[in-house]
């Protein structure tokens, strides 16, 4: 049967078209300029960076160590967060609502500051290394290196990985549980033969995320690794080193990782889309007090992890306060740190902060036309369109940030450095999230009350504006309100297109910390983690705590 094409079906079309392009222009463009500035010169073709990326043991080694980093990281946390996950749901832990805020902001905390704080903690010259020096007569190498970095990622992605199995579990049925005991399936068994399977695609999903942004992080392993190159420090290092640069080789390193991460894009949705399980909780599952032996270790783990995630933002907090001389930390306390911090962060804060709110204004805009034209008018263009805006969850933010600076370097297009490019890459990198926090929202919404709506008189839209979209932002608030945050304490892809006049508060932080200057670096994450807990707190007032991470 030929569909029935309306002239509201046509106008929401054009409307996904038109936000579509604006997609393509800041994305699928750079990406394509990306690829192109690798393989193409004036001469023709040039695969002589790809011949000698491959043929050079520097690079390789930094291959086979950002697999090293990802992997591991990536197995620790699918164990760590899916058993605090599992212990959350499953059994009444005391300080529940605590613990929940803690991780909830130790998620929205930049990894780089993770590391940071780590360096303070257990760098050659940190609290604990002189401790334990002091205390053995010892010389502790510090936290650097392999173990360093995945251990500081661990920690990190252990959260992440906890708030959206939590959300998947919370989806289970306890129907399947009492089933599986009925016959015979107890313990451990049942959670391998029963919940896995159902939370296996959010698992994955996690991991995959987890995976990607280990892979060609920048700010961590440049902070913590000290000589242990992966390939977000080579591929910065090759198109901003301050020695030498080689954009060339660089581009080439991008679109090799992107390559690689669009591959394993694509076979994770392949393997999801065969293991699709559709979870609807009409019994959730009942929580128990833990008694004895699970009770102990069930508290202790959870207490000892949520102190590792959090642990960092307080440490901040306090070294922020010290009186402090480059990277060491003097005794006593003073506020000199934060008259340094406000100075040298100028307009800065004002600037990150219109940055993020313009740019949560746009991503709202053209998440809210995209999902509602493919949940109520799809098409060919819709579906695509849904399709391909999900593509910036696998690529690295340096990538990302290179094909920017070579797309829009030059004629016709001068935005490299301007605050245009700096909202581009915001809106492109949380696009993604809001999009299908988005389309999660509108599946909740009948489509009987845009009908009863236009049964009254009201048009298709009057209907949209006065019933769907109040309906629609009370849910897509919360997830636009974390994609805010996030932009703000954005690093990796914003450090490769800013300019001094365009710089954000998480760029000087690290280069306060890169200068050694601790105490000031201490003063403005204070600054910007109160900031982001200040979101938070209108987050929980908006979504009444009941917000869940969802993929």
């Amino acid at each position: 049967m030929r569909r029935k094409y309306t002239r509201d079906h046509v106008t929401w079309n054009l409307l996904a078209l038109s936000s579509f392009s604006i997609f393509i222009f800041f994305f699928l463009f750079p990406l394509f300029r990306l690829i192109i500035g690798a393989i193409w010169t004036g001469n023709g073709f040039n695969l002589e960076p790809f011949k000698r990326f491959f043929a050079t043991k520097y690079y390789m080694q930094a291959v086979v160590n950002s697999f090293k980093v990802s992997t591991v990281t990536t197995i620790i946390s699918i164990i760590t967060g899916t058993t605090f996950a599992m212990i959350m749901r499953y059994f009444k832990i005391k300080g529940k609502k605590f613990i929940d805020i803690m991780l909830l902001v130790s998620t929205i905390t930049p990894p780089f500051l993770g590391g940071y704080s780590w360096i303070l903690l257990f760098g050659r010259v940190g609290w604990a290394t002189k401790f334990f020096n002091n205390l053995f007569g010892i010389t502790l190498p510090g936290i650097y290196g392999f173990w360093g970095i995945v251990f500081t990622f661990v920690c990190h992605s252990t959260t992440t990985m906890y708030m959206y199995i939590s959300g998947a579990l919370k989806n289970v049925d306890s129907t399947l549980n009492e089933a599986a005991e009925n016959l015979g399936c107890f313990g451990l068994r049942r959670i391998v033969k029963i919940i896995l399977p159902l939370i296996l695609p959010t698992v994955l999903s996690t991991a995959l995320l987890t995976f990607m942004h280990c892979f060609a992080d920048y700010g961590t392993s440049s902070l913590i690794g000290e000589g242990y190159n992966v390939m977000g420090t080579l591929i910065y290092t090759a198109f901003l080193g301050e020695v030498s640069r080689d954009a060339t080789m660089a581009s080439a390193m991008a679109s090799i990782t992107l390559i690689f991460t669009s591959l394993l894009f694509m076979l994770q949705r392949w393997i999801g889309s065969r293991r699709v399980v559709e979870m609807n909780s009409l019994h959730p599952i009942e929580q128990t007090k833990p008694k004895g032996i699970i009770a102990v270790v069930s508290h202790f783990y959870i207490y000892l992890m949520t102190a590792l995630a959090a642990l960092p933002i307080f440490v901040v907090a306090y070294n922020s306060f010290q009186k402090a001389s480059g990277f060491l930390f003097l005794p006593g306390y003073s506020l000199n740190s934060y008259k340094l911090a406000f100075q040298r962060l100028g307009d800065a804060i004002q600037r990150t902060y219109a940055y993020g709110l313009v740019a949560i204004v746009i991503i709202i805009i053209i998440a809210v036309i995209i999902s509602y034209a493919n949940i109520r008018h799809s098409s060919p263009l819709t579906k695509t369109a849904d399709t391909l805006t999900m593509f910036p969850l696998v690529v690295p933010g340096t990538v990302l940030g290179i094909a920017m600076v070579l797309a829009f370097n030059g004629a016709p297009f001068y935005l490299n450095g301007t605050a245009a490019l700096v909202i581009s890459v915001w809106v492109i990198r949380r696009l993604p999230y809001t999009i299908r926090s988005t389309t999660g929202v509108l599946h909740n919404i009948s489509t009987s009350v845009e009908e009863a709506s236009q049964s009254l008189g009201a048009n298709p839209f009057r209907t949209f504006t006065r019933v769907v979209f109040p309906m629609l932002f009370s849910g897509l608030l919360p997830g636009a309100l974390l994609s805010f945050i996030s932009s703000i304490t954005e690093l990796s892809s914003t450090l490769m297109v800013y300019n001094f006049k365009t710089a954000t508060m998480s760029i000087l932080i690290y280069t306060e910390i890169c200068k050694g200057n601790f105490g000031v670096a201490s003063a403005m994450s204070t600054i910007l983690l109160v900031s982001a807990v200040l979101v938070l707190g209108i987050l929980f007032k908006v979504s009444k705590g009941n917000y869940e991470f969802t993929l």
